[in-house]
């Protein structure tokens, strides 16, 4: 029992920078997390990277080494190594997926249609940077600036800023001394995103 005990810890501290890989990533964007058995998986990849990386860091440093003393390479320098590249390698995966970069370098060679958002909604919000109009259930209508907003089209809320109630004729009602309102986004039925909009507000 001991010795299971043991090969279990062991097991638990060679999958964790793969689990801090994960983490920093899920921390840093809005995709969904998977389930239990899908982290496990994706900490045994991002793992199996960290050791194809780590030898090359190792080298890198004993090169240093040589002309800056930096210290011992031992099991726990290791470790620390390992730690380093995981919050590093979460980072770049979070940097590429907030961006789409990835993505979009792959669409524009034909390898793929998709995008690395975590769905179309949130895509759009991301890419579109305009005012909006949200056409309400009810038939209501709001004009105003997307601070936030949902990842999914049915969880979460708007944050909207300088909000402007339409009325059926048109009308505007200004809400002067509101900062923004905060929306359920099961109220919605679907959004308009205005065009030739210059500038952010913030």
């Amino acid at each position: 029992m001991p010795e299971l005990e043991k090969e279990t810890i062991e097991l638990l501290v060679f999958l964790l920078p793969g689990f801090v890989s994960a983490w920093v990533l899920y921390g840093l964007t809005s995709q969904v997390k998977p389930s239990q058995f899908e982290r496990v998986i994706q900490a045994l990849i991002f793992t199996f990277v960290i050791q194809v990386l780590v030898p090359p860091v190792k080298s890198v440093l004993f090169s240093v080494g040589n002309v800056v003393k930096l210290g011992i390479w031992d099991q726990a320098s290791q470790n620390y190594v390992r730690l380093i590249v995981a919050i590093i390698l979460g980072i770049l995966l979070a940097y590429y997926i907030n961006t789409d970069s990835l993505h979009k370098w792959l669409r524009k060679k034909g390898f793929t249609t998709r995008t690395s958002f975590p769905s179309e909604w949130f895509g759009v919000f991301s890419e579109h940077i305009s005012y909006v109009v949200l056409h309400f259930n009810d038939g209501r209508r709001l004009y105003g600036w997307p601070k936030e907003w949902p990842t999914e089209y049915d969880k979460g809320h708007f944050y909207v800023m300088q909000p402007i109630w339409l009325g059926e004729d048109d009308s505007q009602v200004v809400l002067d001394n509101v900062d923004g309102i905060l929306i359920n986004a099961k109220d919605v039925k679907w959004v308009e995103f205005m065009a030739n909009i210059e500038g952010e507000v913030k």
